[in-house]
């Protein structure tokens, strides 16, 4: 293991959030505790920064819009489009392969990660119903009603 004294200017974070970012607990630091980086080095050979040793994977926020409501979904960051539609098929009652999710103007396919594409705590995602199979539950739905009613009366009493 490295470790590399710095400036907190030098690889400070940068966030929309600057306020809340500086005030936090670790004294606005990033690495320990007076500015101190440590750096590890992968089975590959590359130089990269210690994680902190958290085993747990980092939930974001998603924010999915259905054409007229929201839903704020938390899931892992590095989980796929895929099961995006699993969690969201609970909420909108639409099964996932009747889903198609757009992030940044491009529908994404069920097997691209999140964490891949750029998808980021509190972002939006666009959530539309396949139009095929609309019309086929569509279709589905009047040759239905047209079963159960084979003849009109001519003559209402």
């Amino acid at each position: 293991m490295i470790k590399l004294r710095c400036s907190k200017k030098l690889f400070r974070r940068s966030s929309s959030k600057s306020s809340t970012a500086s005030s936090s607990s670790d004294g606005g630091d990033v690495g320990g505790s007076r500015g101190e980086i440590e750096w590890e080095v992968r089975p590959g050979g590359m130089l990269v920064q210690k994680r902190d040793g958290r085993g747990d994977v980092e939930v974001i926020t998603v924010r999915v819009a259905t054409g007229f409501s929201w839903h704020d979904v938390s899931i892992g960051a590095t989980c796929t489009f895929g099961e995006l539609k699993v969690v969201l098929s609970m909420a909108t009652g639409l099964e996932p392969r009747e889903q198609r999710l757009l992030f940044r103007g491009k529908e994404r396919e069920d097997a691209d990660h999140l964490h891949m594409i750029g998808v980021r705590d509190k972002d939006k995602v666009l959530l539309l119903e396949d139009p095929a199979l609309k019309d086929m539950k569509l279709r589905a739905a009047r040759a239905a009603q047209a079963m159960q009613s084979p003849y009109r009366p001519f003559i209402k009493v």
